[in-house]
């Protein structure tokens, strides 16, 4: 993964949390007491561990930390110089939804190795639809209904998320998606 992305853990970290927390968790994780590179690649592994160390010295399960990490995504990717990619895929919460591959595509123009995840929109009505999201990456689907949540937000919408696994030889991640504008 990009170096973006933990920047992105260690700002949630250390804006929930405190530095002291996030100097717990780094040295726990063994990463430098250095700035993480956003266009640098770093391994995989690396932004699980950070993942799996918070679980551990916050004691909160992953899926709750996955969640609140994909919120705060929304948040810090538009702080961070992304708001306008954001603003480009959609001006509904809908249209964003059904957008997420070609703002993906998009953001692979400065991030040339990126490897995203795949979004598909279907059983689209007037307030829900189903996204479909295939991904090689294992055990991020509470990141997605995060990021959701936090897009559903930005939209001034309430959503509600319901998660489901599907299983076989196109194992992938559905989420039924409801939702309310926010008057």
């Amino acid at each position: 993964m990009y170096g973006l992305v933990n920047k992105a853990v260690e700002g949630l970290i250390r804006s929930k949390y405190g530095d002291e927390t996030w100097g717990k968790i780094r040295s726990e994780v063994g990463v430098p007491d250095e700035p993480f590179i956003s266009m640098g690649s770093y391994d995989d592994a690396v932004t699980y561990n950070l993942v799996g160390v918070t679980c551990t010295v916050l004691n909160l399960p992953a899926d709750v930390v996955l969640e609140e990490f994909g919120k705060y995504w929304v948040l810090f990717t538009g702080e961070a110089g992304y708001g306008r990619l954001l603003e480009n895929a959609g001006t509904s919460f809908p249209t964003i939804l059904r957008n997420l591959d070609a703002l993906h595509t998009r953001v692979k123009l400065s991030f040339p190795n990126l490897q995203p995840p795949s979004f598909r929109v279907a059983e689209e009505s007037e307030q829900s639809l189903v996204l479909h999201y295939h991904s090689h990456r294992a055990g991020l689907a509470p990141f997605v209904v995060g990021l959701l949540k936090g897009l559903a937000s930005r939209f001034n919408v309430d959503a509600e998320i319901t998660h489901v696994r599907v299983e076989g030889d196109a194992a992938h991640d559905t989420f039924f998606i409801r939702w309310n504008s926010i008057s």
